[in-house]
C-alpha cells in the first residue's frame, strides 16, 4: 500500500473510531502473527478505498454496513460498526430501525442478536426527544 493510501485509510479510521489508534502513521492494525496482514488489507480495502468513495456519504455507508453485518451474523464487527454509525451521524433510533427492518430480510434470530448488541451499547444513552413531524 502506498503511503498516501495508508494515511487516507488511517484518517478515515481515526474519524470513525476516535481514540482507538495512537497518532502517527507508523501504527499497525496487524495484531497477530496468524493472518497478520488483515489489518493492512482492511485499512487499504475498506478505509482507504471504499469509505472514501464519493458515491455515498458515510452515513449511508453505515446504514448499508449495519444491514450486511446483521445479515451475516458477524456480531463483533456489528458492535464496532454500531459505534461507527453513531460517529457517522446516525441516531440510536435510526440504528434500531435498521435492526427492525432486518427482521424481514435477515430473520428474527439475526435481528434479535443485533438488538442485544445495540442494547449493550446504547441502553445507557439518553432517549431521543420525540419528533412532532
Amino acid at each position: 500500500m502506498h503511503d498516501d493510501e495508508r494515511r487516507a485509510g488511517l484518517e478515515v479510521f481515526r474519524e470513525m473510531l476516535p481514540g482507538l489508534l495512537p497518532d502517527g502513521d507508523d501504527v499497525s492494525l496487524n495484531s497477530s502473527a496468524f493472518g497478520g496482514e488483515m489489518g493492512d488489507l482492511a485499512l487499504h480495502n475498506a478505509f482507504a478505498t471504499l469509505w472514501t468513495r464519493p458515491g455515498l456519504d458515510r452515513r449511508s455507508r453505515s446504514l448499508v454496513t449495519l444491514g450486511a453485518l446483521i445479515a451475516l451474523g458477524v456480531e463483533d464487527e456489528l458492535a464496532v460498526h454500531m459505534r461507527v454509525a453513531r460517529a457517522n451521524g446516525l441516531t440510536v433510533d435510526e440504528i434500531a430501525e435498521v435492526v427492525y427492518h432486518m427482521t424481514a430480510y435477515a430473520g428474527f434470530p439475526a435481528a434479535m442478536a443485533a438488538r442485544r448488541i445495540g442494547g449493550a451499547i446504547f441502553d445507557d444513552e439518553p432517549a431521543a426527544a420525540p419528533t412532532t413531524d
